[in-house]
């Protein structure tokens, strides 16, 4: 069957199947015979799973999937008071038995039309966002912490074809860590730009995000490097998450091993600009899967520093789940490499709910209404999807 009509067929076959971005297309995985659905009890058992990088793997032995907000807090022993729950899984990996390459532009027809809501409500306001921001400004300038993420969400009941949201949303906003997963009763659309591990071998290497710009007419990524170079708060946001990462890598890395490989650059997405660097390492020889996994998640750059008592000032503050933003997906391979992204710029449905969640950093400069804004720019190209 020719490629082109590969989505149409496997859509309305009612399988799960995930499709994930690479380098030259995408890679598409069905026919699970395993999922996993991940608790506080079993998430060391599975991360300690023994890999044998000598022995020669089928591109099909690994497993995929994504770790939660909750779970990743719960392995690095951050307790979280008792919030709002919908009860969604913790985390699930899958063990594919096909895999697809598919071309960078997909082809695929929706089957019918589902009944969208374009109208989101917000679960806070401008008000409650700023008693928010103003407290943790007073937790910055006691050294509590020196910056901090404020998370909000978009929800709205809404049937979707996540097929055909994951198709426009690559036409319209494609990142380099873009995902889906359709299964049973929830699908994740994401267009996460953000990559968090990836590991072959003993080399790994993780790209931080931190610095957001709206694109106008006038803008272009020179004139917005010349922004975010001259924007104090934008700069102090960025390498206070770049040595964090440093940070986390040093502490599984060979010593003298971490190194900035690129040094804040721009890359460019529909809606905005965002301040990027590379950061690369050689893992000491000891170093397990669970180990990278506790020293890297939940990532910084979406959290805030330093991270333990950042994700504690957040906790205590935040009403709700986080469910699957700022948790992780990717794939652990066989042979023991791995590739996570940070799942931001997501859309979870679940139950016919859909919650698109984002978050801005709070440094001790910051402004609560250009942050509030910023929270919406990050949503907008998801938001748009329901129009």
């Amino acid at each position: 069957m020719s490629k082109e009509y590969y989505l149409n067929k496997i859509s309305k076959s009612n399988k799960p199947f995930i499709i994930y971005k690479t380098i030259h297309g995408f890679d598409l995985y069905t026919n699970f015979s395993k999922k996993i659905i991940l608790n506080d009890k079993n998430i060391k058992k599975f991360l300690i799973k023994k890999f044998n990088s000598k022995t020669k793997y089928k591109n099909t032995d690994l497993l995929i999937g994504f770790f939660g907000y909750e779970i990743l807090n719960n392995l690095i022993g951050v307790k979280l008071p008792k919030q709002k729950s919908i009860n969604f899984p913790k985390g699930i990996f899958y063990k594919p038995e096909t895999k697809v390459s598919l071309k960078t532009k997909l082809f695929y027809s929706q089957n019918e039309f589902l009944k969208r809501n374009k109208h989101f409500k917000i679960n806070i306001n401008q008000n409650s966002y700023t008693k928010i921001f103003n407290k943790f400004k007073k937790k910055i300038r006691s050294g509590e912490t020196y910056q901090i993420k404020i998370c909000t969400k978009y929800k709205n009941k809404s049937n979707i074809d996540p097929l055909d949201f994951f198709n426009r949303l690559t036409k319209t906003n494609l990142a380099p860590e873009a995902f889906m997963i359709s299964d049973k009763d929830f699908s994740i659309i994401s267009c996460s730009p953000e990559n968090l591990i990836t590991k072959k071998g003993l080399s790994i290497s993780t790209k931080p995000i931190a610095g957001t710009l709206r694109k106008t007419a006038k803008l272009n990524k020179k004139k917005a490097l010349k922004f975010f170079r001259n924007n104090i708060k934008e700069t102090k946001e960025h390498n206070m998450i770049v040595d964090m990462e440093r940070n986390d890598l040093s502490r599984i890395c060979r010593p003298g091993s971490v190194k900035i490989k690129h040094e804040k650059k721009v890359e460019e997405y529909k809606d905005l600009y965002h301040y990027v660097s590379l950061i690369v390492g050689k893992l000491k020889n000891n170093v397990k899967n669970i180990d990278i996994i506790k020293a890297m998640m939940p990532g910084g750059s979406v959290i805030g520093c330093p991270k333990i008592s950042t994700l504690n000032l957040l906790n205590h503050q935040e009403k709700e789940n986080r469910n699957i933003y700022t948790g992780s997906f990717g794939f652990i391979k066989f042979n023991g490499d791995m590739r996570f992204n940070i799942i931001i710029r997501s859309i979870l449905n679940y139950k016919d709910i859909s919650e698109i969640s984002v978050a801005s950093g709070v440094v001790v400069d910051s402004n609560a209404k250009h942050e509030f804004n910023e929270n919406y720019i990050k949503a907008k190209a998801l938001i748009d999807l329901y129009k």
